[in-house]
């Protein structure tokens, strides 16, 4: 479904496309046109009125500053005494301002000491230096908050480092991608490593985990031709997990080794798509993704003329998909304990019926839509059915999902890494800044933190407290939380 989504034809009639276009074309005539418009809407027997337009509200948690505009001391005389007028009131409009990044150097002066007393006593002088912290990578010129930037123009705004080079160029700024590259890949090997590596740690320790994996091209991949597929996989915690953790892992081939050696310390349950790579691990349960059961019947259904859908063994198998989604969400906010008995209770059941129902459909082409979602279905039904065994599972594997999608819509911009050194450090910075996102962290400001705090910890530090549910509350994301 979601690559029908991006590639498929579009439901919308002619007339509704000319209007999308019409209105990409012609916003602001279309915006201007609507904005003080008001139509009435009539809703059982009576009328409101609803606004149209534009009405978006400022936010509520960025810089505010005070720009006062007052008459001159001559204007403010009054036009028949000449007395001096007194202010008996005033008007607040609010204009939200947008200031494009800056770009400057920072000279940082470290003076250094001496006692002038003592040097004219001709007496040992002592010398004291002002303390230099460890920079970010010694010998340049990079600063923490420059790389933090490039790395979240990058990793959250997709926006690949040629493009980043030529609208630094614009600014007077000759910074090539591969300094900015190397920047990348040193920085990640000193300082994101370990703390991925940390992570890793915790991770595994979890009883419950969500894997997926996705392509990837690597151009100079040795004994490899271009064109072979890399992937980058993906191991993330849990909804019923306080701290959430997003790991990426990259690796030049799809094969089931690569997780086996990933998860070799994980005992527990992981939720997967139907790839069997993961099933051969030991001490690890597999738990099956009703998403992907699901988005096959609707693509079953989906090939069908209109008038023959209804009723059709599609709809049927669809139907009970639906019905088990909808007591899924029912006990959403329910404690794991409560949410296992109304499983047993009431999705065990249905779900008896829906494998005995396929278990008896016939004569149904095994390579069809159909034949492909009720085949599906039958040889899943081990994985499909695990969920109900315990309240921390989940019904499907859209968690991973989700974490995945980022990372695939960034590749649709910047297309492929370059090198091995490049893959692995895109994938670590990928992890550290989901993972982040995942505990409500702006991504800038963390990195940054982290670009800091990391070459100059303390020998009795721990880098836990580079952990992102440690870092300090100036690293919080002033995003409004979503309502999905």
């Amino acid at each position: 479904m979601s690559k029908k989504k991006t590639f498929g034809s579009s439901s919308e009639r002619t007339e509704q496309l000319y209007q999308q276009m019409t209105l990409f074309f012609n916003e602001a005539e279309a915006l201007e046109d609507t904005e003080n418009r008001n139509t009435e809407i009539t809703v059982e027997q009576y009328k409101r009125k609803q606004k149209t337009g534009c009405f978006d509200k400022l936010p509520e948690n960025i810089e505010t500053y005070t720009v006062e505009h007052e008459l001159s001391e001559e204007e403010r005389r009054c036009p028949d005494c000449g007395e001096e007028m007194e202010v008996i009131g005033k008007k607040i409009t609010k204009h939200l301002e947008m200031i494009p990044a800056q770009v400057r150097i920072r000279e940082d002066v470290y003076f250094t000491y001496a006692c002038k007393k003592c040097h004219e006593n001709e007496a040992d002088t002592p010398v004291i230096e002002t303390p230099q912290p460890n920079p970010v990578i010694k010998g340049s010129f990079a600063s923490a908050q420059a790389i933090a930037h490039l790395m979240t123009q990058k990793f959250v705004m997709h926006s690949p480092l040629y493009r980043q080079e030529q609208e630094l160029k614009q600014k007077g700024i000759e910074l090539s991608r591969q300094t900015m590259s190397n920047w990348f890949i040193t920085t990640s090997k000193l300082w994101l490593e370990p703390l991925y590596e940390r992570m890793k740690e915790l991770l595994l320790k979890e009883s419950v985990l969500h894997a997926d994996e996705t392509t990837l091209q690597v151009l100079k991949t040795k004994d490899k031709p271009t064109a072979t597929k890399s992937y980058m996989w993906l191991y993330r915690t849990s909804g019923c997990c306080e701290t959430p953790i997003v790991l990426y892992d990259y690796r030049p081939n799809r094969k089931s080794e690569n997780a086996e050696t990933f998860l070799k310390e994980f005992k527990g349950y992981l939720h997967t798509d139907g790839y069997k790579a993961y099933r051969g691990i030991e001490n690890v349960t597999i738990v099956g993704c009703w998403a992907h059961a699901r988005r096959r019947f609707c693509e079953a259904l989906e090939v069908l003329p209109e008038e023959q859908r209804k009723g059709s063994t599609a709809a049927i198998g669809l139907d009970y998909c639906g019905k088990l989604y909808e007591i899924e969400k029912k006990m959403k906010d329910k404690r794991p304990e409560d949410r296992l008995k109304d499983r047993q209770g009431q999705a065990k059941p249905l779900l008896d019926a829906f494998f005995a129902w396929a278990k008896s459909l016939r004569n149904i082409a095994p390579k069809s839509k159909l034949g492909k979602a009720v085949n599906y279905l039958i040889e899943e039904e081990t994985y499909l059915r695990r969920y109900i065994e315990d309240g921390r599972l989940e019904i499907d594997n859209n968690r991973a999902e989700r974490s995945i999608k980022p990372f695939v819509i960034g590749r649709k911009n910047w297309l492929f890494a370059n090198t091995p050194s490049g893959a692995k450090a895109s994938a670590t910075a990928f992890s550290i800044i989901e993972t982040a996102k995942e505990n409500d962290l702006d991504p800038y400001e963390y990195l940054k933190y982290v670009f800091e705090k990391a070459p100059n910890l303390k020998e009795n530090e721990s880098i836990d407290i580079l952990l992102p549910w440690n870092a300090p509350d100036d690293c919080r994301s002033k995003a409004a939380p979503s309502t999905e």
